[in-house]
């Protein structure tokens, strides 16, 4: 019998595996964040009334009829020598006619997405910094930041070079502008 040379694994296909290996407890996730596993506890009430308020919003108020889905996994192109990003946003957002989640694997490419929304909770740098450059880096045409700790709701849009280019920001309690496809006024008054 031959033995066959195996070549050795690099630093990211040992992260990669190991991240994809992780076994997680009930109600926690994880995600390979720009060469980094965060693994995230179960969010609080409050974390998810936003987020509810939000998708309710964007399903009955959208002018385009969209799909939503809850903690999806999403895989984008790493920015240096880290692997593949694999990151779950709070809430995705993809048009009805484009049938984006069925079928789809528990990690799938961000083509297609239109909308991200995160809704920071026990690690609010990441999804200030990080999560915002790898959605960038995705191309996903819109990033919606709702920040409990600034009382601000953020829209992040036109991605480019690894990072969003715009952003509007209104404190908790006024409208924000949603553009095409979406077309409506985000109501925050009851985010206070």
């Amino acid at each position: 019998m031959t033995a066959m040379a195996h070549e050795p694994l690099t630093q990211e296909e040992v992260l990669l595996e190991g991240f994809l290996a992780l076994e997680t407890p009930e109600g926690f996730r994880a995600e390979l964040i720009e060469g980094e596993i965060v693994v995230t506890p179960p969010p609080d009430g409050d974390h998810e009334k936003y987020i509810s308020r939000i998708v309710r919003q964007v399903i009955k108020r959208s002018k385009t009829d969209m799909d939503f889905s809850g903690n999806k996994g999403l895989t984008v192109k790493s920015a240096v020598a880290w692997p593949m990003d694999h990151v779950i946003p709070d809430a995705t957002f993809a048009p009805v006619d484009a049938d984006l989640f069925g079928g789809a694997s528990s990690w799938m490419p961000c083509e297609g997405v239109v909308m991200v929304l995160e809704v920071t909770s026990t690690k609010p740098k990441a999804d200030r910094e990080a999560k915002r450059r790898c959605y960038a880096r995705g191309g996903i045409p819109f990033y919606l930041l709702a920040d409990r700790d600034t009382s601000q709701v953020t829209l992040f849009s036109e991605p480019e070079d690894g990072d969003y280019r715009q952003h509007c920001t209104r404190p908790f309690g006024k409208s924000l502008a949603l553009p095409e496809p979406f077309a409506f006024d985000l109501d925050t008054a009851d985010f206070l």
